[in-house]
């Protein structure tokens, strides 16, 4: 059985976040860190996983990333996943 992920990913040097959904977390990161050669995470890198959700459906993780890039999404993410990157260094 397949199962899907709803990621976010932050850029410590720009502060950006990205967020992502894949059945392959692994093989995906690669590319946003590495394989890329145009988009949007090309100008941020390097990338670390912030947060992860995991989902047995595709449609609930579309749902869910679709939630997350909404303006309530980005401020849960603002004011939950951010400040554990904010304190550190």
């Amino acid at each position: 059985m397949d199962s899907f992920v709803v990621y976010i990913l932050f850029s410590p040097s720009s502060g950006k976040t990205y967020t992502g959904m894949t059945s392959d977390l692994i093989t995906r990161f690669h590319f946003h860190n590495f394989k890329s050669t145009k988009g949007f995470t090309i100008r941020y890198r390097p990338w670390i996983v912030a947060h992860v959700e995991f989902f047995e459906s595709i449609i609930e993780a579309m749902l869910r990333e679709k939630e997350l890039k909404t303006g309530t999404g980005r401020d849960w993410v603002k004011r939950t996943i951010l400040p554990k990157f904010n304190s550190v260094g």
